[in-house]
């Protein structure tokens, strides 16, 4: 389905169409970076569609034919492989992450046995069974206190919960499973908030987060002025060269492509994983951009580097 280019070098009529919205928790913020990179496209000189998914997304991506989709959909359905696998049966090239690649960053607990096979360092974790009672019991003597309870399968720290005593964790469990279904225990470790983004195949600056709230959550995220960002993070070298290659191995263990987002906890100069965002905020908030700014690019040549990076990954430029 994907046209035959002829060398689409910035300013030729490339035809983008980026995709944003959709019905996940996460839409709003899927618009804001879908906009945001729309408009830095067609100031590039790109020919550009947008398009709000919805149900009827494949004929609407038929009736436009473009050479590539650029996905901004954050959450589910559309980071978890899903949207993906779509476009590869329909035959359109795509920016990002592949089917399987997506859908193991999505479910985290299926990233952290990745993680661990693969040497990337990662918060001790438990996955509880039906029996949450028993399970309240047990966490505190494996994890200690406090450790966060997370959903599998939700980005933007939706539903996370750091639970400080034994007495709030099977609420908390309890609530969790009954909200999200499918969800694990995390390790609590104290340190430093930290982002890496990845595009192409390099590590952009450090990103240090300083909440103003508990943690790093929803709000903080997408808030102006809840959250201070540092970058470079204040670290040493040797701890910048760390994280950024802990980063590089978290992206390339699950076969990400093109970019994503690495969050991590560093104590102590040592980076833990948390997890990989395989598309990662593009707002004038979000993490990415700040990267690259600080690597002295503008929002519009890092948008246009990761097209470019998928392109020539499809061959059509």
């Amino acid at each position: 389905m994907a046209r035959e280019l002829c060398g689409c070098e910035k300013g030729d009529r490339m035809k983008v169409c980026v995709v944003y919205g959709g019905w996940s928790r996460e839409r709003e913020v899927s618009i804001r970076s879908g906009k945001n990179v729309a408009s830095a496209l067609r100031r590039l000189g790109y020919e550009v569609y947008e398009v709000d998914m919805q149900r009827d997304i494949a004929l609407k991506l038929h009736e436009i034919n473009p050479d590539i989709v650029f996905p901004l959909l954050h959450g589910r359905p559309g980071e978890d492989g899903t949207f993906q696998g779509m476009l590869e049966i329909m035959g359109i090239p795509y920016v990002g992450s592949g089917v399987l690649a997506s859908a193991l960053a999505m479910d985290k607990i299926y990233s952290k046995k990745i993680f661990l096979a693969s040497g990337v360092n990662t918060p001790s974790h438990v996955v509880p069974g039906p029996d949450l009672m028993k399970e309240a019991e047990e966490i505190p003597k494996r994890l200690g206190m406090p450790v966060v309870v997370k959903p599998a399968c939700e980005g933007s720290s939706i539903g996370v919960k750091i639970v400080k005593t034994p007495e709030e964790l099977y609420p908390a469990m309890v609530e969790t499973r009954r909200n999200f279904g499918r969800f694990y225990v995390e390790e609590y470790i104290q340190g430093m908030t930290a982002t890496v983004a990845v595009v192409g195949k390099r590590a952009l600056p450090v990103l240090e987060l300083v909440p103003k709230r508990e943690f790093y959550d929803y709000e903080a995220k997408y808030t102006k002025g809840l959250t201070e960002f540092i970058v470079p993070a204040r670290l040493s070298p040797e701890e910048t060269r760390r994280a950024q290659e802990m980063a590089l191995l978290a992206h390339n263990s699950l076969g990400c492509q093109d970019f994503s987002r690495v969050d991590m906890i560093i104590r102590l100069g040592e980076p833990y994983v948390l997890e990989v965002n395989t598309i990662p905020g593009m707002t004038d908030l979000s993490d990415l951009p700040a990267e690259a700014k600080a690597e002295g690019k503008s929002y519009d040549e890092i948008v246009d580097e990761i097209l470019k990076t998928a392109a020539r990954r499809w061959g059509i430029l």
